[in-house]
């Protein structure tokens, strides 16, 4: 989830007045080694923290940011630097517990004659070099420059100084390098290229994946609420830590909470307590006198407890916290102090409980990354990792399945231990396992970048009940889906909280809109918990199919017919069914299963075996095991079947791995053959997917996107930021003109003209109009543009609607013009008609950019008319799209066909509609402060797509964009 935009600084750092900087600025970012820093905009009241920060520089340091030795800042340096217009002199700091780390800073050259140019510069603390702060200051800045106009940044560096060189290289910027004796003069221009983005996104991968690897990999556990009543949800955490053999220290901990009651969640029973016990609201702790300290159990368990983290000798990795919510705030005041990486807390009370525990959410979430921490929960069952070195369950779960290759991201804590045990029941091993409950830190977009380099982990399995930032989740699983299959069970609003619920309800969660997006990633999406799991069998111990042709062998010919149903629904072709009977020996079963796996014409195989009678079924499973394996059998040909009904892995049918679990080659079986015929055509589909070619996203061609970056930014002076938790974009169409999108913040509706002036830098063209509003005009505008010409009304009840004599066509001089005026201004009441010339005849379609509060910003594409948008017959992708992207859009609405030539009508073409949709995405990808683009309708033909009308909408950058510089969302 996207924390509330907090206030300006952390407490006890808040400034003494308000200042007048872009609130968009304000980021956490992720260092190299995974600790959160926090960044925003110098002020004035950072002087005595710039003086501190300063002071704490070594020698060698100072000498390199200033060319000479400065040991002191004199006052009239430091009012500089905390003194700047946001404008034309930005400084960022970055501050961690309070205090500045690290200081970037330009100022532009225009007295210099370079109004496009701005030096920078930045300095990072001594402790904290090496761990990439450089880089990520430089990225804001320059976002922050392009924002203000600047086109170029320029440093002076020092020619003993080529770290600081690097910085600027290895961030992809194309540098240019003057030497001038000491010094070295360095140029670039900050444009985003394909060099800096990927760059940005591989240092954004690395500093996720380690800042999860904090949370997997701890080398130390605390256990802050461990109970000594094993009833208890601390002591149950603390029992599961143990028996799994954890190889690091773990600490209890075990205090008093607040109130004198023993340290623990909300005291029911482990499981009860953690899922849904207490509702008792967090709130700031008013801190009285020190009370006389009580007699503390000395062990819990066996192991020594202690009274507060702060209080155990050695250092703490991870953080593990049951006590109640209203307790959270001290001891997160102790990990903070004791210097704790990671934060795994299991306390409700906070987000699913009503308003005031989101705030608190909010506040948890906020402290905890000004002191660069990283927080899974609250309301979370906890976290695991399977692997030997590390054997660590910080679940609520006693039993977790053993050590596999199946990663396992789960939002829902009340489902984490059913999910446990359902894939422990069918042998599913996992390498790790998060339920993050409230997501309000981590997220599984998090998870996706630490699995993506996880050598231990082949098969993502995630359950999803919302998208934290939808479009950063659509680029890193697209590139994830190319290694690894990703699982993903997408729940609705039904599975929410009803708070989180209601803040969603006008995003009208659309699960046509979720599997179109997921299918473009390359996600396998399923409905169910089962289907999950059926899936993950396959996946986890079989080769995927080449292709679609499979064989049906079985003992049933009822059974058969109903997995060749559900294969061909799925997209299988069903080369050929074989019914062996239910008297079928063990030679027949293995000659058929033999010969299938040799059959070059046979791209997977399904087993259906039921006993007739009561035998041994020993030889059943040899029968499929041997003919599986033959010499000629091929081994990147998946097999499955129906055992007995059995779900998972049965004894028989099992290859023995490491530690006697199964290993690849083992032969998943399923409980009935529709589910069998189901997980295999899934793993067709995705194979599919794999199989087409990455088409990168190519920008078109006559374009000029720093001049409509330029036009909108200056639109945007006078908006307020965006504020809202809420991304807007909520379904608004073009038939209002009100300022807020969603009622959720502050847009500005471009008219007519401007929407067109704007599409025009992107090579994309309205049918020349002219806006008139006396008969003269109209006359005029008609002879302007060549007859012959349409007059339309303007208004939003009439805009585009045909049926209701709101436009004229086809009109063949001044007088037709000047009567149509008439007519449509007495009609309408519009006191601006439009006068257009006419376009040629084709089939109406629509293309829409909106920036969906579920599922980022999307280009959708449909035939245009009341009926077709009524029908809700369109298609949607996210974008960036490339050329195959917009190709299979096109395909997707159902009234598609009439593009194609129906009835003996021209093919339109296609060429041009594709063209289109790749422009109006590159727009929508390159401005993320254009909330929504319509242009309804486009007339498709053999010519080519004729805009007769385009509406934009800008506004402030939505706070979960995925573009610019690195930033937690």
């Amino acid at each position: 989830m996207q924390t509330a935009p907090r206030d300006d600084h952390a407490e006890g750092e808040r400034p003494r007045g308000p200042w007048d900087y872009p609130r968009h600025w304000i980021a956490d970012v992720l260092a190299s080694d995974g600790g959160v820093v926090h960044l925003r905009p110098i002020v004035p009241d950072d002087a005595d923290r710039v003086v501190r920060f300063h002071s704490g520089l070594s020698e060698r340091t100072r000498y390199m940011r200033y060319f000479g030795p400065t040991p002191t800042l004199p006052p009239r340096e430091v009012a500089r630097m905390t003194t700047v217009d946001h404008r034309n002199r930005v400084a960022i700091v970055a501050v961690l517990g309070g205090e500045i780390i690290a200081i970037g800073i330009y100022e532009g050259l225009a007295a210099d004659g370079k109004p496009e140019s701005a030096e920078v510069a930045f300095v990072v603390a001594d402790e904290h070099q090496g761990r990439g702060l450089g880089p990520i200051l430089l990225e804001h800045l320059a976002g922050a420059a392009a924002e203000n106009g600047f086109t170029r940044f320029e440093a002076e560096v020092l020619s003993e100084n080529p770290n600081m060189v690097a910085v600027f290289r290895d961030a992809g910027y194309q540098i240019s390098r003057a030497f001038d004796g000491s010094t070295v003069h360095v140029e670039f221009t900050i444009d985003p290229t394909e060099a800096m983005l990927s760059v940005r996104n591989d240092r954004e991968r690395a500093s996720e994946a380690r800042s999860v690897a904090n949370l997997l990999r701890p080398a130390s556990v605390a256990v802050i609420g461990a109970s000594t009543d094993p009833k208890k949800v601390g002591n149950a955490l603390l029992a599961n830590i143990i028996a799994a053999g954890f190889t690091g220290p773990v600490f209890p901990v075990n205090g008093s909470d607040r109130d004198g009651e023993p340290d623990d969640e909300q005291g029911g029973s482990a499981h009860d307590a953690a899922r849904a016990g207490a509702t008792r609201q967090p709130q700031r702790r008013h801190r009285g006198p020190a009370r006389a300290p009580r007699v503390r159990p000395p062990s819990v368990r066996g192991i020594r407890a202690y009274p507060t983290v702060r209080d155990i000798p050695d250092p703490v990795d991870l953080a593990v916290v049951a006590v109640p919510a209203a307790s959270v705030d001290e001891v997160l005041d102790d990990c903070m102090v004791k210097g704790v990486r990671a934060l795994v807390i299991v306390s409700s009370g906070f987000g699913e409980s009503g308003e005031a525990g989101l705030e608190s959410e909010h506040r948890l979430v906020q402290q905890v990354r000004e002191h660069g921490m990283r927080l899974v929960g609250p309301n979370a069952l906890g976290v695991a990792n399977n692997d030997p070195s590390i054997a660590l369950n910080a679940t609520l779960a006693p039993r977790i399945p053993p050590l596999g290759r199946v990663g396992f991201f789960c939002q829902s804590g009340a489902l984490g231990i059913a999910i446990l045990d359902t894939a422990a029941h069918r042998q599913i091993g996992l390498s790790t396992f998060v339920s993050a409950g409230n997501r309000a830190d981590v997220s599984g977009n998090d998870l996706l970048q630490y699995w993506d380099s996880d050598a231990a982990t082949d098969v993502v399995l995630l359950y999803l009940e919302s998208f934290g930032n939808p479009r950063k989740f659509s680029r890193i699983a697209r590139r994830v889906s190319r290694s690894k299959p990703i699982v993903a069970v997408k729940s609705g609003k039904g599975a929410m909280s009803p708070v989180r619920a209601a803040r969603t309800a006008a995003a009208s969660l659309d699960d046509r809109i979720a599997q179109m997006m997921l299918e473009q990633a390359g996600v396998i999406q399923v409905d169910t918990i089962p289907e999950l799991f059926d899936c993950a069998s396959l996946f986890a111990y079989q080769p995927l199919p080449r292709g679609p042709r499979t064989r049906i062998i079985g003992n049933s010919s009822v059974l058969g017919s109903l997995a060749a149903d559900t294969a061909r629904s799925g997209g299988l072709e069903v080369e050929s069914t074989i019914d062996l009977g239910a008297g079928a020996s063990e030679d027949e079963f293995e000659a058929s299963v033999a010969q299938a796996m040799a059959d070059p014409g046979v791209d997977s195989v399904i087993v259906v075996f039921v006993p007739p009678v009561a035998v041994d079924l020993d030889w059943h499973a040899r029968a499929l095991i041997a003919g599986a394996n033959t010499p000629d059998a091929d081994a990147d040909k998946p097999i499955v079947t129906t055992f007995l009904a059995v779900e998972g892995i049965p004894p028989g049918l099992m290859r023995p791995g490491p530690s006697g679990l199964p290993a690849r080659g083992s032969i998943p079986s399923y409980s009935s053959p529709e589910r069998a015929a189901a997980a295999l055509a899934r793993a067709w589909q995705y194979a599919r997917w794999c199989a087409r070619p990455e088409v990168p996203v190519e920008r078109p061609d006559g374009i000029d996107p720093e001049a409509a970056r330029t036009w909108v930014r200056e639109a945007m002076w006078g908006l307020p930021d965006d504020d809202s938790d809420d991304d807007p974009g909520v379904d608004t169409g073009v038939d209002s003109d009100d300022s807020t999108v969603g009622g959720a913040d502050p847009v500005t509706v471009l008219d007519d003209v401007d929407s067109a002036r704007l599409l025009e830098w992107y090579g994309v063209e309205v049918v020349p109009f002219r806006e008139v509003s006396t008969m003269h005009e109209a006359s005029a505008a008609a002879r302007d543009l060549g007859f012959p010409v349409a007059v339309k009304a303007t208004s939003p009840a009439w805009r585009g609607r045909l049926d209701r004599e709101g436009a004229r066509l086809d009109l063949p001089d001044a007088t037709a013009v000047v009567t149509a005026f008439a007519e449509i201004s007495e009609l309408t009441g519009d006191n601006v008609l439009h006068v257009q010339k006419m376009a040629p005849k084709g089939v109406g379609t629509m293309v829409r950019m909106r920036d969906d509060p579920s599922f980022g910003p999307l280009i959708s594409f449909g035939l245009s008319g009341r009926t077709f948008e009524l029908l809700g017959d369109d298609g949607y992708r996210a974008i960036p799209i490339n050329a195959l992207d917009a190709d299979e859009l096109i395909d997707e609405p159902r009234s598609a066909p009439l593009l194609y030539g129906y009835r003996g009508e021209a093919p339109v073409n296609r060429e041009a509609l594709v063209d289109l949709l790749i422009r109006i995405s590159t727009m929508a990808d390159d401005i993320p402060e254009i909330r929504e683009i319509v242009v309804d309708p486009v007339l498709c033909s053999p010519e080519g797509a004729a805009i007769l009308n385009a509406r934009i909408r800008i506004g402030p950058v939505p706070t979960k964009a995925d573009t610019g510089p690195r930033r937690l969302s």
